[in-house]
């Protein structure tokens, strides 16, 4: 019996489950030479949401983060998720674009490719597996694992046969949500191993409390290599501990061969780390067995939580939890995994709010049903489908198929703003937040999203204060905290806005008042507060987000049914549609704008 494999995910997967991927660069790195001489199989160091989350929020060049780490890990395998034709996005991408990024991402150091399709649709898998194996890496095919009456044992192994003969050089069997059990787990491992002969690897959250035990029955019926994450970044919506799993199979037939006490060495180091981190701790940190009712990823219920507050619906949770799997039926059972997660889970949302069932459909939802995400694992509802896209043709083929080669628009796009084929990418995963992260570069202006001060450091009796403000229509709560003498010529201040802290530095308390304002960046009647909706031509939105085109102008006619505008959340967008026919009379938005119900985005008046 060879060893057991170890794969540690601290430096991706383990700090996007409980930190939202807000772990930045310069604290991982001082880490890098003590995991490099652990001996692991592999460090799962990149992709996934860490690309997003870098120049999203972070404000860092998310290949240099790859170049770093490649540098400061010169032992180890580096491990990347990629989501098949989707890459780090959440759209198809065409092939050219998909070789491209491969190819960067091999030459910056990426050893191992684990690559997947939340639809379980080996097409989607075909261009990224020929790119992997073109660059002379490891290509991992995986099999994303969820529970319906479409999926059985006898499916996924003739998925795992399939990826083989696509000339993966391993299997992964990915279990997101953390819905294995352990004697499916036997089962479902021996099968695999029994019909493909490749090694494999499982990756199961601990989201249910099973993840421990379904390692063990893993490695029991011929699974080669497990995922797990430094105890400190370990359990809850994370992973199973690296320290207990090394232990358990110490003395056994299993054993890893890992050295016990220089793991706990970068556990101590987590530990102090995860505090700089603590206020984007997720608030399901433990156990939540309603995963196996709901089959929704701790992540997903995450986000979910954020929408609803925005709402002030967050009692409706339950409701959300409830329509989940309704909706995951109508749309052909996919597994819950990004950005079919997203789909399902943002669609939910909206007939919850709305009380009215697919009254709004999703831009995504309605390409998801025409086929363009790649085939349903089973039947479709078809009042739905026929709702959402009428008697437009179904995409049989492979969805990448309709696409035109993209490379070289986006470059020109881009322009001049693009120093190499790297930022070209960056754009193209992100449009807008790509533009303007590079933008921002070009500038010398980039800041990440600063970090609130851990509690002991704050000054002791400093109550915070407390009041609301209004911008483009949407009310914020906010509350500061003040810290150094008021005659110094710098103070800080701490704001926590609707719980999401910022630190300002700042003369005093008036001048955030005075540079807050935005008057004068649009037009008064969108600066100032949008009116409440009272008439059938009033256009509103069913969920908060953010506009991302405005369809019409003032003066224009319309007919009831007509898009007028674009929307965005949860990163999903939806068409708003004219409610009645008329002439659009005002126009309260622009893009970019927040935005939420209750609130005039623009008037139509009747003929």
């Amino acid at each position: 019996m060879p060893k057991i494999n170890i794969t540690d995910v601290c430096l991706r997967d383990a700090h996007q489950s409980l930190l939202a991927t807000r772990m930045r660069t310069e604290d991982l790195l001082p880490i890098c030479p003590k995991l490099d001489a652990i001996g692991y199989w592999s460090l799962e160091c990149w992709g996934g949401a860490t690309f997003d989350a870098c120049v999203r929020f972070l404000k860092e060049d998310p290949w240099e983060r790859l170049r770093q780490l490649r540098e400061a890990l010169p032992r180890t395998r580096l491990q990347m998720l990629l989501r098949g034709q989707n890459l780090l996005g959440y759209r198809h991408y065409s092939d050219d674009v998909v070789r491209a990024f491969v190819k960067r991402s091999a030459e910056h150091g990426m050893d191992v490719f684990r690559i997947f399709d939340a639809l379980n649709d080996v097409r989607n898998l075909q261009t990224a597996i020929e790119a992997t194996k073109a660059a002379g890496k490891h290509a991992q095919g995986t099999i994303c694992y969820t529970q319906s009456p479409v999926h059985t044992v006898a499916g996924f192994v003739q998925m795992g046969k399939e990826l083989a003969a696509m000339g993966c050089d391993s299997l992964a069997l990915k279990d997101m949500a953390g819905l294995l059990t352990p004697f499916v787990t036997a089962d479902l491992v021996r099968a695999l191993k029994d019909a493909v002969d490749l090694p494999l690897h499982l990756h199961s959250h601990a989201t249910s409390g099973l993840a421990d035990m379904c390692h063990l029955k893993a490695i029991e019926n011929g699974c080669d290599t497990i995922d797990t994450a430094i105890s400190s970044l370990a359990g809850g919506t994370s992973h199973p501990p690296t320290e207990s799993m090394v232990a358990a199979l110490r003395g056994t037939p299993y054993d890893t061969g890992l050295n016990l006490q220089a793991i706990q060495d970068i556990g101590i180091y987590f530990y102090q780390i995860r505090k700089r981190y603590h206020q984007f701790e997720s608030e399901f940190t433990g156990v939540d067995t309603r995963v196996q009712i709901n089959q929704v990823p701790g992540g997903m219920i995450s986000n979910l939580a954020h929408q609803l507050k925005e709402q002030n619906a967050l009692e409706r949770m339950s409701a959300v939890l409830d329509e989940i799997p309704k909706v995951r039926k109508d749309l052909g059972y996919p597994p819950l995994v990004t950005p079919t997660s997203q789909i399902v889970g943002t669609q939910a949302v909206i007939n919850v709010l709305t009380d009215k069932r697919y009254q709004t459909i999703t831009n995504e939802v309605k390409l998801y049903l025409q086929g363009r995400y790649g085939r349903a694992p089973g039947p479709v509802n078809p009042t739905l489908q026929q709702q959402a896209i009428g008697n437009e043709e179904l995409v049989e083929c492979r969805p990448a198929d309709l696409l035109k080669p993209e490379m070289e628009r986006l470059t020109q796009d881009i322009g001049l703003l693009a120093q190499s084929a790297d930022d070209v990418l960056i754009y193209a995963m992100f449009p807008e937040i790509g533009r303007a992260f590079l933008e921002q570069r070009a500038a010398g202006t980039l800041q990440p999203e600063p970090l609130e001060p851990p509690p002991s450091t704050k000054v002791a009796g400093s109550a915070p204060t407390e009041f609301k403000i209004a911008v483009h229509g949407e009310t914020y709560h906010v509350k500061v905290t003040g810290a150094g003498h008021k005659g110094q010529a710098d103070r800080h201040f701490y704001l926590n806005i609707d719980g999401v802290p910022e630190e300002v530095l700042v003369e005093t308390l008036d001048e955030i008042v005075l540079t807050g304002g935005t008057e004068g960046a649009v037009k008064k009647a969108i600066v100032g507060k949008r009116p409440k909706p009272s008439a059938p031509g009033h256009v509103t939105t069913s969920m908060p987000g953010n506009i991302v085109d405005v369809l019409v102008k003032e003066g224009d006619t319309v007919e009831a049914g007509q898009s007028v505008l674009v929307t965005e959340a949860m990163k999903m967008e939806t068409e708003i549609q004219a409610p009645i026919a008329g002439t659009v009379s005002a126009v309260y938005v622009i893009k970019g704008d927040a935005v939420n119900p209750d609130e005039v985005l623009l008037e139509i008046a009747p003929p």
